[in-house]
């Protein structure tokens, strides 16, 4: 009798003193998307292919002459340095616990180790949605507003930028630290992340995860579309030669698929996380498991957008196809002819004066436009 009063002493006493990222219960798991086979292989890859990018931005950002696309490459090596930083430390720790399967409550009695991951997990998965929405924002603005974004944005301001999206997803991921939410070790005991449940602070901070990285993905889609629709605009309309765009439609090509594989990656699981913990209903490991190895993708797949879709690539996949700036245009121009054909519309006189110069006399543009050498340049 005495016996059996101390052990229910000695479990309470070990259940009071469990640490609150240790409260999670039932660690095991068979799940094959948490082995250690998974997590080397999406470390591995993602790792060399945000290095090749590194190398390979790096190397572009010193032929660059042009400030608009020198202040995108250096948000787009933001991203991907950003990249290759999360899976460095997110993935290390996995695999080694893959590999040595150490004891959580020994090698980090007091949640510190636990709260790093925490915070690495939620400030890694922030900042590529966040540094999309501000790449989205300098799109727009380059495009719409030229003039005003030519003397405002410099190398040091983008820079500056970069930095203020870090800071912004490094004070996210220190709420739980001040009391907001909780860091919690979750199944198979591999990794920490927010406690996803329907109490009123771990809700809370759950749905500020899910909506900061939600609204960034809003903001990309609208500002993204408005720039494509501008571009398009530019490159049928009458001021299609005065303005060179072919840098920007690459850099606009190349955002545009950012945003989708981040939209792709991280929305079942933003989604997945703001829906359980409002319907307090019990969290489901395998998709939890899922939707966080679709979210990885991201990482892996935003250094693939840089290196593959740049015209020095393509026109080495596709050497026979007309890559020039006047092709694009003349597609362009054939696309709405067939659009205003559809909907039974007539080709707007613009067209003829580009296609029969001699014949417009003073009916055509109402400047002289002199053709500058080198001031179109590509990537």
């Amino acid at each position: 009798m005495v016996s059996s009063l101390l052990s229910v002493d000695e479990t309470v006493a070990l259940s009071n003193a469990t640490p609150l990222c240790f409260s999670i219960n039932n660690l095991t798991s068979n799940h094959t998307i948490a082995s250690a086979y998974f997590s080397a292989v999406f470390s591995g890859v993602g790792l060399s292919s945000n290095l090749f990018a590194l190398v390979v931005l790096a190397k572009t950002f010193q032929h660059t002459k042009s400030r608009s696309r020198s202040s995108f490459l250096i948000f787009l090596g933001g991203l991907v340095f950003t990249d290759f930083m999360g899976l460095l430390v997110t993935g290390s720790i996995v695999v080694s616990f893959h590999i040595t399967h150490f004891n959580w409550r020994h090698l980090d009695p007091h949640c510190h180790f636990c709260n790093f991951m925490g915070m690495s997990m939620v400030f890694y998965g922030l900042c590529p949605l966040l540094l999309g929405a501000t790449m989205a924002m300098e799109r727009y603005i380059g495009i719409n507003r030229p003039f005003s974004r030519s003397t405002a944005m410099t190398n040091s301001r983008a820079c500056s930028t970069v930095a203020i999206v870090w800071v912004t997803a490094g004070c996210i991921s220190l709420l739980p630290l001040a009391g907001l939410g909780n860091y919690h070790l979750q199944i198979p005991g591999s990794w920490c992340f927010l406690n996803i449940s329907s109490k009123p602070l771990d809700m809370t901070f759950g749905l500020i995860f899910s909506l900061v990285g939600l609204l960034s993905l809003a903001v990309s889609f609208l500002l993204n579309t408005v720039s494509v629709i501008t571009l398009l605009r530019v490159c049928c309309g009458q001021d299609s030669r005065q303005r060179r765009r072919d840098y920007e439609v690459e850099m606009m090509v190349q955002l545009i698929l950012i945003m989708a594989i981040a939209s792709i990656s991280w929305c079942p699981l933003l989604v997945f996380i703001a829906q359980t913990v409002l319907s307090g209903s019990e969290l489901k490991v395998r998709q939890l498991l899922l939707w966080l190895r679709f979210a990885t993708l991201n990482q892996i797949l935003d250094p693939w957008v840089y290196i593959l879709f740049r015209r020095a690539v393509l026109k080495r996949i596709a050497p026979n196809m007309d890559w020039s700036r006047e092709s694009i245009a003349s597609m362009s121009t054939s696309l709405r002819r067939l659009t205003r054909a559809s909907l039974g519309g007539t080709v707007d006189r613009s067209d003829n004066i580009r296609t029969n110069p001699d014949k417009t006399g003073h009916q055509g543009t109402p400047f002289p436009v002199q053709n500058i050498p080198g001031s179109s340049c590509s990537i």
